[in-house]
Protein backbone atom coordinates (compact mmCIF):
# COMPACT_ATOMS: atom_id res chain seq x y z
CA UNK A 1 0.00 0.00 0.00
CA UNK A 2 0.97 3.56 -1.27
CA UNK A 3 2.62 5.13 2.21
CA UNK A 4 0.33 8.68 1.37
CA UNK A 5 -2.45 6.08 2.07
CA UNK A 6 -1.45 4.04 4.98
CA UNK A 7 0.11 7.57 6.49
CA UNK A 8 3.30 5.90 7.14
CA UNK A 9 6.75 7.99 6.70
CA UNK A 10 9.38 5.51 4.12
CA UNK A 11 10.16 4.98 0.89
CA UNK A 12 13.31 6.81 -0.83
CA UNK A 13 13.60 10.15 -2.30
CA UNK A 14 13.11 11.01 -5.65
CA UNK A 15 15.20 13.30 -7.62
CA UNK A 16 11.25 14.57 -9.22
CA UNK A 17 8.19 14.80 -9.24
CA UNK A 18 5.32 14.23 -12.18
CA UNK A 19 2.27 16.09 -12.68
CA UNK A 20 -0.29 15.90 -14.60
CA UNK A 21 -2.60 18.34 -16.38
CA UNK A 22 -6.68 18.77 -16.09
CA UNK A 23 -7.40 20.15 -12.93
CA UNK A 24 -9.44 22.85 -15.04
CA UNK A 25 -11.58 19.96 -16.72
CA UNK A 26 -11.99 17.97 -13.37
CA UNK A 27 -13.24 20.97 -11.74
CA UNK A 28 -15.75 21.33 -14.25
CA UNK A 29 -17.33 18.13 -13.94
CA UNK A 30 -20.23 17.77 -11.97
CA UNK A 31 -19.89 15.57 -8.77
CA UNK A 32 -22.18 13.03 -8.54
CA UNK A 33 -22.82 12.21 -4.43
CA UNK A 34 -23.93 8.64 -5.29
CA UNK A 35 -20.77 7.84 -7.06
CA UNK A 36 -18.51 9.77 -4.51
CA UNK A 37 -19.78 7.55 -1.45
CA UNK A 38 -19.04 4.72 -3.79
CA UNK A 39 -15.50 5.35 -3.21
CA UNK A 40 -13.41 3.81 -0.19
CA UNK A 41 -12.28 6.75 2.01
CA UNK A 42 -8.87 8.32 1.89
CA UNK A 43 -6.83 9.35 4.93
CA UNK A 44 -4.43 12.50 3.17
CA UNK A 45 -1.90 14.23 5.01
CA UNK A 46 -1.11 17.63 4.07
CA UNK A 47 2.53 19.60 5.84
CA UNK A 48 3.79 23.05 5.62
CA UNK A 49 6.07 25.05 6.95
CA UNK A 50 3.94 27.46 8.08
CA UNK A 51 2.22 28.61 11.62
CA UNK A 52 -1.59 27.64 11.68
CA UNK A 53 -2.49 31.80 12.21
CA UNK A 54 -0.35 32.84 8.89
CA UNK A 55 -2.40 33.01 5.20
CA UNK A 56 -0.23 29.90 4.63
CA UNK A 57 -1.30 28.02 7.22
CA UNK A 58 -5.35 29.04 6.97
CA UNK A 59 -6.03 28.17 3.58
CA UNK A 60 -4.30 24.73 4.30
CA UNK A 61 -7.00 23.89 7.03
CA UNK A 62 -9.49 25.77 4.86
CA UNK A 63 -8.67 22.95 2.03
CA UNK A 64 -8.86 20.31 4.32
CA UNK A 65 -12.60 21.30 5.02
CA UNK A 66 -13.20 21.96 1.41
CA UNK A 67 -12.48 18.73 0.52
CA UNK A 68 -14.01 16.91 3.17
CA UNK A 69 -17.26 18.73 2.35
CA UNK A 70 -17.13 18.25 -1.37
CA UNK A 71 -16.67 14.66 -1.13
CA UNK A 72 -19.02 14.30 1.33
CA UNK A 73 -15.82 13.21 4.05
CA UNK A 74 -14.61 10.42 1.73
CA UNK A 75 -11.48 12.08 2.00
CA UNK A 76 -10.03 13.10 5.26
CA UNK A 77 -7.05 15.72 5.34
CA UNK A 78 -4.87 16.40 8.20
CA UNK A 79 -2.87 19.21 8.22
CA UNK A 80 0.63 19.16 10.00
CA UNK A 81 2.05 23.31 10.39
CA UNK A 82 5.01 24.64 11.33
CA UNK A 83 7.62 22.07 9.57
CA UNK A 84 6.39 19.58 11.84
CA UNK A 85 6.82 16.22 9.33
CA UNK A 86 10.03 18.48 7.19
CA UNK A 87 11.88 21.62 5.90
CA UNK A 88 11.24 23.33 2.47
CA UNK A 89 13.14 20.69 0.31
CA UNK A 90 12.08 17.58 2.69
CA UNK A 91 8.46 18.88 2.38
CA UNK A 92 8.46 19.16 -1.63
CA UNK A 93 10.65 15.46 -1.69
CA UNK A 94 7.79 13.95 0.43
CA UNK A 95 5.10 14.78 -2.16
CA UNK A 96 7.12 13.49 -4.66
CA UNK A 97 7.61 9.69 -3.15
CA UNK A 98 4.15 9.78 -1.79
CA UNK A 99 4.56 9.97 2.12
CA UNK A 100 2.52 12.77 2.11
CA UNK A 101 -0.09 13.60 -0.45
CA UNK A 102 -0.35 17.50 -0.03
CA UNK A 103 2.02 20.58 0.64
CA UNK A 104 2.97 23.98 -0.45
CA UNK A 105 5.85 25.74 -1.71
CA UNK A 106 6.90 28.75 -3.64
CA UNK A 107 7.47 28.06 -7.08
CA UNK A 108 11.20 28.09 -6.51
CA UNK A 109 10.43 25.49 -4.03
CA UNK A 110 8.75 23.44 -6.68
CA UNK A 111 11.53 24.58 -8.76
CA UNK A 112 13.94 21.86 -7.17
CA UNK A 113 11.94 19.18 -8.42
CA UNK A 114 11.63 20.74 -12.12
CA UNK A 115 13.61 24.05 -12.77
CA UNK A 116 11.58 25.36 -14.88
CA UNK A 117 9.11 26.45 -12.16
CA UNK A 118 12.47 28.73 -10.30
CA UNK A 119 11.15 31.00 -12.96
CA UNK A 120 7.89 32.37 -11.56
CA UNK A 121 9.65 33.71 -8.85
CA UNK A 122 11.64 35.73 -10.99
CA UNK A 123 11.39 39.31 -9.13
CA UNK A 124 10.35 42.16 -10.95
CA UNK A 125 8.49 39.92 -13.45
CA UNK A 126 4.46 40.68 -13.35
CA UNK A 127 2.57 43.96 -14.34
CA UNK A 128 0.90 43.27 -11.15
CA UNK A 129 -1.36 40.95 -9.10
CA UNK A 130 -3.67 40.52 -11.82
CA UNK A 131 -1.39 39.38 -14.09
CA UNK A 132 0.44 36.95 -11.93
CA UNK A 133 -2.60 35.31 -10.93
CA UNK A 134 -3.56 34.44 -14.47
CA UNK A 135 0.08 33.30 -15.27
CA UNK A 136 0.03 30.94 -12.04
CA UNK A 137 -3.97 29.53 -13.43
CA UNK A 138 -3.38 25.66 -13.78
CA UNK A 139 -5.62 26.68 -16.57
CA UNK A 140 -3.24 29.20 -18.36
CA UNK A 141 -0.60 27.92 -21.03
CA UNK A 142 1.92 28.60 -19.06
CA UNK A 143 0.92 26.02 -16.02
CA UNK A 144 -0.01 23.58 -18.47
CA UNK A 145 3.51 23.45 -20.03
CA UNK A 146 5.29 23.55 -16.44
CA UNK A 147 2.59 21.06 -15.06
CA UNK A 148 2.92 18.85 -18.12
CA UNK A 149 6.49 18.85 -17.52
CA UNK A 150 6.43 17.93 -13.42
CA UNK A 151 4.49 15.72 -13.82
CA UNK A 152 7.16 13.80 -16.67
CA UNK A 153 9.93 14.82 -14.10
CA UNK A 154 8.68 14.13 -10.84
CA UNK A 155 5.39 12.72 -10.12
CA UNK A 156 3.55 15.89 -8.46
CA UNK A 157 0.93 18.19 -9.81
CA UNK A 158 0.09 21.63 -8.60
CA UNK A 159 -3.50 21.35 -7.96
CA UNK A 160 -3.81 25.10 -7.31
CA UNK A 161 -2.09 28.60 -6.78
CA UNK A 162 -3.34 31.57 -4.52
CA UNK A 163 -1.52 35.14 -3.90
CA UNK A 164 0.71 34.10 -1.11
CA UNK A 165 1.82 38.51 -1.17
CA UNK A 166 4.56 41.05 -2.36
CA UNK A 167 8.04 40.44 -0.74
CA UNK A 168 9.86 43.45 1.31
CA UNK A 169 13.13 43.23 2.80
CA UNK A 170 13.35 43.38 6.68
CA UNK A 171 16.72 44.87 8.58
CA UNK A 172 17.19 46.19 11.65
CA UNK A 173 18.54 49.62 10.07
CA UNK A 174 17.03 51.58 7.08
CA UNK A 175 18.20 50.33 3.90
CA UNK A 176 17.55 52.47 1.31
CA UNK A 177 19.73 51.24 -1.57
CA UNK A 178 21.51 48.78 -2.39
CA UNK A 179 24.87 49.80 -1.64
CA UNK A 180 23.01 50.08 2.16
CA UNK A 181 23.36 46.29 2.44
CA UNK A 182 27.06 45.64 1.37
CA UNK A 183 28.86 43.21 3.35
CA UNK A 184 25.78 42.27 4.99
CA UNK A 185 24.06 38.64 5.28
CA UNK A 186 20.68 38.72 4.47
CA UNK A 187 18.95 35.21 5.01
CA UNK A 188 17.19 33.58 1.37
CA UNK A 189 15.22 31.00 1.08
CA UNK A 190 17.69 28.12 -0.26
CA UNK A 191 16.43 27.65 -4.28
CA UNK A 192 18.62 29.30 -6.29
CA UNK A 193 16.03 31.86 -7.20
CA UNK A 194 15.93 33.81 -4.09
CA UNK A 195 19.37 33.18 -3.68
CA UNK A 196 20.49 35.70 -6.66
CA UNK A 197 17.40 38.30 -5.85
CA UNK A 198 19.05 38.49 -2.45
CA UNK A 199 22.35 39.13 -4.01
CA UNK A 200 20.98 41.66 -6.40
CA UNK A 201 19.20 43.47 -3.44
CA UNK A 202 23.10 44.34 -2.53
CA UNK A 203 23.39 41.61 0.18
CA UNK A 204 25.19 38.44 0.60
CA UNK A 205 23.07 35.78 0.64
CA UNK A 206 22.63 33.09 3.66
CA UNK A 207 20.33 29.86 2.62
CA UNK A 208 18.30 29.27 5.76
CA UNK A 209 15.08 27.33 6.33
CA UNK A 210 11.96 29.07 7.24
CA UNK A 211 11.93 26.89 10.52
CA UNK A 212 15.37 28.33 11.35
CA UNK A 213 14.82 32.04 10.70
CA UNK A 214 13.46 32.64 14.21
CA UNK A 215 16.49 31.67 15.84
CA UNK A 216 19.02 33.23 12.88
CA UNK A 217 17.22 36.71 13.15
CA UNK A 218 17.21 36.52 17.17
CA UNK A 219 21.58 35.06 17.03
CA UNK A 220 22.58 37.46 14.83
CA UNK A 221 23.08 34.76 12.15
CA UNK A 222 21.26 36.75 9.78
CA UNK A 223 20.63 40.90 10.05
CA UNK A 224 17.73 40.45 7.79
CA UNK A 225 15.18 38.74 5.47
CA UNK A 226 12.52 38.99 2.70
CA UNK A 227 8.66 37.52 2.73
CA UNK A 228 5.40 39.35 2.37
CA UNK A 229 3.85 41.56 5.13
CA UNK A 230 1.32 39.02 6.35
CA UNK A 231 4.47 36.74 7.21
CA UNK A 232 6.03 39.08 9.11
CA UNK A 233 2.97 39.84 11.23
CA UNK A 234 2.23 36.44 12.21
CA UNK A 235 5.42 35.38 12.69
CA UNK A 236 6.00 38.59 14.82
CA UNK A 237 9.52 39.41 12.86
CA UNK A 238 8.89 42.87 14.47
CA UNK A 239 10.31 41.56 17.30
CA UNK A 240 13.49 41.15 15.94
CA UNK A 241 13.55 43.65 13.03
CA UNK A 242 13.37 47.27 13.00
CA UNK A 243 12.74 48.18 9.57
CA UNK A 244 10.80 46.89 6.72
CA UNK A 245 11.88 48.16 3.17
CA UNK A 246 8.72 48.29 0.53
CA UNK A 247 10.99 47.23 -2.41
CA UNK A 248 8.24 44.95 -3.82
CA UNK A 249 10.61 42.49 -5.18
CA UNK A 250 8.51 39.86 -5.92
CA UNK A 251 5.02 39.36 -6.63
CA UNK A 252 4.28 35.39 -4.92
CA UNK A 253 2.06 32.60 -5.54
CA UNK A 254 2.10 30.10 -2.95
CA UNK A 255 1.67 26.43 -5.70
CA UNK A 256 -0.76 23.97 -4.11
CA UNK A 257 0.81 20.13 -4.95
CA UNK A 258 -0.55 16.59 -4.48
CA UNK A 259 1.09 13.94 -5.44
CA UNK A 260 0.30 11.87 -8.60
CA UNK A 261 -0.39 8.66 -7.60
CA UNK A 262 -2.68 9.99 -5.14
CA UNK A 263 -4.16 11.93 -7.60
CA UNK A 264 -4.89 9.27 -10.32
CA UNK A 265 -6.19 7.14 -7.74
CA UNK A 266 -9.39 9.10 -7.43
CA UNK A 267 -12.78 8.49 -9.58
CA UNK A 268 -13.98 11.06 -12.06
CA UNK A 269 -16.17 12.06 -9.36
CA UNK A 270 -13.50 12.79 -6.47
CA UNK A 271 -11.25 14.83 -8.86
CA UNK A 272 -14.03 17.03 -9.92
CA UNK A 273 -14.33 17.16 -5.88
CA UNK A 274 -11.39 17.97 -5.58
CA UNK A 275 -11.05 20.59 -7.97
CA UNK A 276 -14.36 22.80 -6.87
CA UNK A 277 -12.22 22.37 -3.19
CA UNK A 278 -9.23 23.90 -4.63
CA UNK A 279 -11.10 26.90 -6.53
CA UNK A 280 -13.36 27.68 -3.76
CA UNK A 281 -10.03 28.12 -1.59
CA UNK A 282 -7.77 29.50 -3.99
CA UNK A 283 -9.88 32.39 -4.72
CA UNK A 284 -10.94 32.97 -0.72
CA UNK A 285 -7.12 32.86 0.28
CA UNK A 286 -6.35 35.31 -2.71
CA UNK A 287 -9.13 37.62 -1.64
CA UNK A 288 -8.11 37.82 2.01
CA UNK A 289 -4.47 38.47 1.17
CA UNK A 290 -4.50 41.16 -1.48
CA UNK A 291 -7.62 42.61 1.27
CA UNK A 292 -5.09 42.78 4.14
CA UNK A 293 -2.09 43.67 2.98
CA UNK A 294 -2.41 47.12 3.19
CA UNK A 295 -3.86 47.09 6.94
CA UNK A 296 -1.23 44.47 7.85
CA UNK A 297 1.32 47.17 7.15
CA UNK A 298 -0.21 49.53 8.76
CA UNK A 299 -0.59 47.23 11.88
CA UNK A 300 3.25 46.71 11.64
CA UNK A 301 3.74 50.59 12.02
CA UNK A 302 1.90 50.31 15.29
CA UNK A 303 3.89 47.36 16.60
CA UNK A 304 6.72 50.56 16.32
CA UNK A 305 7.94 49.03 12.47
CA UNK A 306 9.13 51.36 10.51
CA UNK A 307 8.15 51.07 7.20
CA UNK A 308 10.68 52.94 4.29
CA UNK A 309 9.40 53.32 0.82
CA UNK A 310 9.61 55.65 -1.44
CA UNK A 311 8.31 58.38 0.62
CA UNK A 312 11.18 57.77 3.02
CA UNK A 313 13.85 57.80 0.76
CA UNK A 314 13.41 54.23 -1.12
CA UNK A 315 15.52 54.02 -4.02
CA UNK A 316 13.28 51.80 -5.39
CA UNK A 317 14.99 51.97 -8.98
CA UNK A 318 18.15 51.11 -8.13
CA UNK A 319 16.72 47.94 -6.28
CA UNK A 320 15.13 47.14 -9.80
CA UNK A 321 18.39 47.52 -11.41
CA UNK A 322 20.67 45.30 -9.19
CA UNK A 323 18.44 42.87 -8.98
CA UNK A 324 17.30 42.45 -12.61
CA UNK A 325 21.12 42.67 -13.63
CA UNK A 326 22.05 39.95 -11.63
CA UNK A 327 19.05 37.91 -12.78
CA UNK A 328 19.29 38.48 -16.00
CA UNK A 329 23.13 37.30 -15.84
CA UNK A 330 22.49 33.86 -14.14
CA UNK A 331 18.74 33.08 -15.68
CA UNK A 332 18.13 34.72 -18.94
CA UNK A 333 19.59 32.42 -21.24
CA UNK A 334 17.63 29.57 -19.35
CA UNK A 335 14.69 31.07 -18.70
CA UNK A 336 14.24 33.57 -21.48
CA UNK A 337 11.72 31.93 -23.74
CA UNK A 338 9.47 31.49 -21.03
CA UNK A 339 9.67 35.05 -19.68
CA UNK A 340 8.16 35.81 -23.24
CA UNK A 341 5.40 33.54 -22.69
CA UNK A 342 4.73 34.78 -19.29
CA UNK A 343 4.67 38.11 -20.68
CA UNK A 344 2.99 37.58 -23.39
CA UNK A 345 -0.37 36.52 -20.43
CA UNK A 346 -2.91 39.12 -20.53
Amino acid sequence: MPAFLDGRIGGPRRAALAVAAGLATAAALAASPAAIAQQKSIEWRYGHMNPPNSAAGMQAQWLAEAIAKHTNGQIKVTVYPSSQLGKLQELAEAVSTGTIALSHNTAGGIGSLHEPFGALDTPYLYRDVDHLMKVVDVGSPVMKKLNDGLVKAAGVRVLYAYYFGTRQLTANKPVMQPSDLAGQKIRAIPFPIYMSTVQGLGAVPVPVDWSEVPTALATGQVAGQENPVNVVLSSKLYETQSHMMLTGHIMNAQLIVINEKAWQGLSADMKAALGKAAEEVRAKATAMVRAQEADETEKLRGLKMKVVGPAEGLKLDAFKASVNKVVQDKFGAKFGELYKEIAAVK
